[in-house]
């Protein structure tokens, strides 16, 4: 019987190893299920936010106005009866009772229609470019919303960290109280600081409802849909510099484009107004039936034109109007073209000073921030250094943490900025 044992011993642990086993690969699974990707979410956004597919839509919709506005104004048609006399009805009795039919057709002077298919063409082209530029404004927003629970989860996992650390604090403050070697003040700073790191996760926790809801509306989801833990980004490489990205910017610049469709649709306006000087004809063909036999039919022909007579207070001033707008669409090119070298600026040089801090936080001040702490705990524990020490350090650790996760959120969401602003690169 003895040397049954060890085979059933063996044999039931080789089960729960292989129970062990088989749940952490179904943990690690569903853990992976639920990390959240960037790329993931951006490529839903593009396919169902709400804002793309309305701009989309937009865009449609103009471009249905093009073939409008090339086509003539509608033929008209007109039927009446004319009657000779109060008493009764004369028709076929008096050469002057007749049925009349007529139709006629307004032509507007040449080269009207094609400027106004020209300004419903460039209008249509302009919505097209904002498409792409509301395209890379909600992969933007989804980016920065990813970022920011990116961090919110982070500063959530260095708080618990933290909070372990001190536990250590307090636990050797207890030691320390419990050989009479230090004040029961001692043990409460530690407490204190410890249950104010809770409320701070509490707080964080929060924040990453908020964060989730908004994203989830960012992506066209509804507020309460699930998401994961946001995966781990590797930092972006910026190896373009600022001048070629300016370049870059105001070559592929969805914005820009715009703004350069709407000068032209503007400039088609200017010459729409000046053709405005030049009357529109119409056509007309009548037909009047007598009836009876007694008397003919008869027929007519007539062109009409508009006279022009008021052009100093109407066509005149319709020319002034488009050269306005004319010029203020130049100038909202121009301001447009201000604001984009700014923003480029400005985020380029984030990336900068981000990679310059990150680099200084992670090369020497976390370091020694956290070796001074573990250097004070000794002193603490030997009663060479006080309570408030250590526990100043180990904060002064905390901000420099939480301050180097925070620029390196700052850094990826200047650069998606710069992203966006260059017309996307990726």
């Amino acid at each position: 019987m003895s040397k049954s044992r060890p085979l059933i011993k063996s044999e039931a642990g080789k089960r729960a190893r292989i129970f062990v086993l088989v749940f952490c690969l179904l943990f690690h699974g569903r853990a992976l299920a639920d990390e959240l990707i960037l790329d993931s979410l951006v490529r839903e956004a593009i396919e169902r936010s709400p804002e793309i597919l309305s701009a989309r839509a937009r865009a449609l919709a103009a471009h249905h106005k093009v073939p409008q506005a090339r086509s003539l104004p509608d033929p008209m048609f007109m039927t009446g009866y004319q009657n000779e006399g109060w008493k009764k009805y004369t028709y076929g009795e008096m050469p002057d009772a007749q049925w009349m039919f007529s139709a006629s057709q307004m032509i507007p002077f040449p080269g009207k229609l094609d400027l106004k298919g020209q300004m419903a063409q460039k209008e249509a082209q302009a919505l097209e470019a904002n498409v792409e530029q509301t395209k890379l404004q909600v992969i933007l927003r989804v980016k920065e919303l990813f970022y920011e629970l990116f961090l919110a989860h982070k500063t959530l996992e260095i708080l618990s960290r933290v909070r372990s650390l001190f536990q250590r604090v307090e636990e050797a403050a207890l030691a320390r109280y419990g050989a009479g070697k230090a004040e029961q003040q001692e043990v409460l700073m530690a407490q204190t600081e410890r249950y104010m790191l809770l409320e701070k996760e509490e707080m964080q926790r929060q924040k990453i409802l908020s964060l989730e809801a908004m994203l989830n509306a960012a992506v066209g989801r509804s507020a309460q849909s699930p998401l994961g833990k946001p995966k781990v980004p590797d930092p972006k490489a910026l190896s373009i510099g600022v001048e070629d990205l300016l370049k870059m910017a105001y070559e592929r610049s969805p914005q820009l484009k715009a703004k350069e469709k709407m000068i032209e649709a503007a400039q088609s306006k200017v010459s729409m107004a000046k053709k405005e000087f030049f009357p529109d004809l119409t056509l007309s063909a009548s037909y009047f039936t007598r009836g009876g036999g007694q008397f003919e039919d008869m027929w007519s022909l007539t062109a009409t034109v508009n006279v022009p007579i008021f052009f100093a207070t109407k066509q005149k001033e319709g020319v002034e109007e488009a050269r306005a707008s004319l010029a203020e669409a130049h100038h909202e090119l121009g301001a447009t073209k201000l604001m984009l070298e700014a923003a480029v600026r400005e985020n380029f040089s984030m990336v900068q000073a981000a990679d310059n801090l990150m680099a200084l936080y992670r090369g020497a001040i976390i370091p020694k921030n956290y070796q001074d702490f573990e250097l004070a705990l000794s002193g603490y524990i030997t009663g060479r250094i006080e309570a408030i020490t250590v526990i100043s350090r180990l904060k002064a650790f905390l901000e420099t943490e939480l301050l180097y996760w925070v620029q390196f959120t700052q850094r990826e969401k200047a650069i998606a900025k710069l992203e966006t602003l260059a017309g996307g690169w990726e």
